[in-house]
């Protein structure tokens, strides 16, 4: 029943959608559209205003930057002033401290004519005889020529890397001196800005003097030194301001940069502002730093916020007076809805005989519920069916399995027969090129010896020397031929596994193959160290290296450099041996690499089976060992064995 209950609920839910979807779908959309349009022109208006209080901030500056000049002239043509000039140490001690004050200076100085820095524009401007006022940027050197203190009060160290800033931004007023209708001099005037919080916060105040939106508009004012703050209301944590702060790279660059003007939401500090910002520019009229105006942006966020809510909250509120309803009006159509529902679920627990009540009406859901009933009598139908095919399914499965299994012991028989095959086509090969080689010649040089010494007698006792380098000589031929035995059929010379010293094994395969090598051009170098013995059966050993030996031979051609390396080498914690077989042929295509010890793979077009790689790695295998291969320049194979126990040490077969 709890199926059923969740059909009936999603059959309810899907109708309710059906009806309510204007209001699911054009009402969102029309929301959307509409609080959309409504954001974008409440954007507007921020920026609108943001740019308004640029504007006003931008005037009162050069207000205040024309009353220090206004200041400064009226002080210049004061009858005080001039009754001092007589005493310059009273003038400078006395007069100009206390003017300096009582006009809210950072300095206030008297320069003669003759002394007076025509560098700077506000002075040679005053040297015209006109008083004059501005923005200039001035060292650490030239603020301590103006007043004590002011060097250190201009320094601000950057929040974060960078190296201190000793550059003032002064607000720099000049007027000329007039003694008797003549230029005496230049008073010069100033207000230093970093630090200056009474100075921008008395400007934050005439810019927002009128709040917005019910108060909640909070307004900052920042002048910039370049990108650096040095003077702002801006918080950095509570207490203190971001004084030392930068400036984004994207403002500084539209900004300083461009010199245009920002007006966006920025991040300044630590939270997002609607913010503007205009170039600064200084009397020589290069832009040297930013003004900056704006207000947080959080409030008018969550008065967005709170409408578009307000908004959804009224739209769910309308769904949910609409919903009740639609369910009340469909209750009627929900009941035959039910009766099916329960017998598809009788269905599913596997009573296939369970069927829809006949209905006497004739409406649509009737017709659903007989064309029902016929599926179901279908449904039974097919699966009885299906039941007796799959019973005759079964039985042919087991009869195609047991016919498989035969199949697959056949093959694995097969294939051992090919193993042996692959061995004694080695061991022919190699048994051919013995008896080609060697056979003959050995017969002939030990009968030719024995028939010297018959002939010569006691005379042979001059020539003994040589003849016994001759029997020498063919002995060691005899145990070529020995050695070649032992690899043709190791089963008679010992058990299936020993523990082998592999250095002896590796220098008899060298011996075997010695023919296979001599008659190309390809120099052979070899790295044997001395290493522990493996348990491995030798011929098998030795059966794994000729095969490697004479692929690298054959993928070579007539010249080229093979190179062997015996070397102990630890894997996973287990102490070992490794062999690496490595020619300077084309080596294995990067794709091949994962099927070269596949059964029956070859690169050989017209020689070769395919098996002895795999032949091969099943030896290693089978002795606990790993076989690879990759490519450096050429092919390099490498074999690596476990090393034998320590108490079959002192096998006798330890000699190889």
């Amino acid at each position: 029943m709890g199926r059923t209950a969740r059909v009936l609920h999603s059959v309810r839910l899907r109708l309710l959608i059906l009806a309510l979807v204007p209001l699911i779908i054009l009402m969102p959309l029309l929301l959307t559209i509409g609080m959309a349009r409504w954001t974008a022109d409440y954007d507007a208006l921020l920026i609108s205003n943001v740019e308004s209080d640029l504007r006003i901030a931008q005037q009162y500056l050069e207000r205040m930057t024309g009353d220090a000049g206004r200041d400064v002239a009226s002080e210049a043509r004061s009858a005080g002033l001039l009754d001092m000039l007589s005493d310059a140490e009273a003038l400078r001690r006395d007069y100009l401290p206390y003017a300096q004050a009582r006009l809210g200076l950072d300095f206030l100085r008297y320069v003669p004519v003759a002394q007076a820095d025509a560098q700077w524009p506000v002075i040679a401007q005053a040297l015209q005889g006109r008083a004059d006022a501005g923005i200039d940027i001035m060292d650490a050197a030239q603020l301590d020529a103006l007043g004590p203190g002011l060097a250190a009060r201009a320094r601000i160290q950057p929040i974060g890397d960078g190296a201190p800033e000793t550059r003032g931004m002064v607000l720099h007023a000049a007027a000329p001196v007039r003694i008797d209708g003549a230029l005496a001099g230049v008073l010069v005037g100033g207000v230093l800005l970093n630090r200056n919080l009474a100075f921008i916060d008395r400007l934050n105040a005439l810019v927002f003097l009128n709040p917005m939106v019910g108060g909640d508009r909070q307004g900052t004012v920042t002048v910039f030194l370049d990108d650096l703050r040095i003077s702002t209301n801006v918080s950095l944590f509570e207490g203190q301001r971001a004084i030392g702060t930068r400036v984004s790279q994207a403002v500084r660059a539209q900004v300083l940069g461009q010199g245009e003007t920002w007006l966006d939401r920025a991040f300044v500090v630590n939270d997002w502002y609607i913010s503007g910002y205009v170039p600064l520019r200084d009397s020589f009229g290069q832009r040297v730093g930013m003004l900056y105006v704006g207000f947080l942006e959080a409030p008018f966020d969550a008065a967005k916020r709170a409408a578009f809510l307000w908004m959804l909250g009224a739209f769910a509120a309308v769904l949910l007076l609409s919903a009740p309803v639609f369910l009340l009006l469909a209750r009627g159509v929900f009941a035959p809805l039910e009766a099916m529902t329960q017998v598809m679920d009788r269905v599913r627990r596997g009573d296939l005989a369970a069927r829809i009540r006949p209905s006497a009406k004739r409406d649509e859901v009737a017709q659903v519920g007989a064309h029902l009933n016929e599926l179901l009598e279908q449904v039974q139908d097919r699966d009885r069916r299906l039941r007796a095919w799959a019973d005759e399914l079964n039985a042919r499965v087991d009869q195609r399995t047991a016919e498989l299994r035969d199949t697959n012991d056949k093959l694995e028989q097969a294939f051992h027969q090919l193993v042996m095959r692959e061995k004694l086509a080695a061991i022919g090969e190699i048994t051919a090129g013995v008896a080609h080689e060697i056979g003959n010649p050995v017969a002939v040089i030990q009968g030719n010896v024995d028939v010297i010494r018959e002939v010569l007698g006691p005379e042979a006792e001059t020539v003994r020397t040589e003849l016994d380098l001759v029997d020498a000589q063919v002995h060691r031929i005899d145990g070529i031929v020995g050695r070649l035995l032992k690899f043709a059929r190791p089963g008679d010379y010992g058990t299936d596994a020993h523990s082998v010293a592999p250095g002896p094994v590796l220098r008899d395969c060298l011996v075997l193959v010695d023919h296979v090598i001599t008659r190309t051009d390809i120099t052979l170098t070899t790295d044997i160290a001395e290493v522990p013995p493996v348990r491995i059966d030798p011929g098998e050993l030795q059966q794994v290296v000729v095969n490697l030996i004479v692929n690298a031979v054959q993928a070579m051609g007539e010249q080229g450099q093979l190179h062997l390396a015996l070397a102990p080498e630890p894997r996973d914690g287990r102490a070992g041996v490794a062999l690496r077989v490595r020619d300077s042929g084309p080596g294995v295509p990067e794709d091949k690499l994962s099927a070269v010890f596949a059964p029956f793979f070859t690169t050989k077009q017209v020689e070769g089976t395919g098996l002895g790689l795999s032949i091969s790695q099943s030896l290693v295998q089978r002795a606990g060992g790993l076989i690879s291969v990759r490519n450096v320049g050429g092919a390099e194979f490498t074999v690596w064995l476990p090393a034998a126990d320590p108490d079959a040490m002192d096998s006798p077969e330890m000699a190889g």
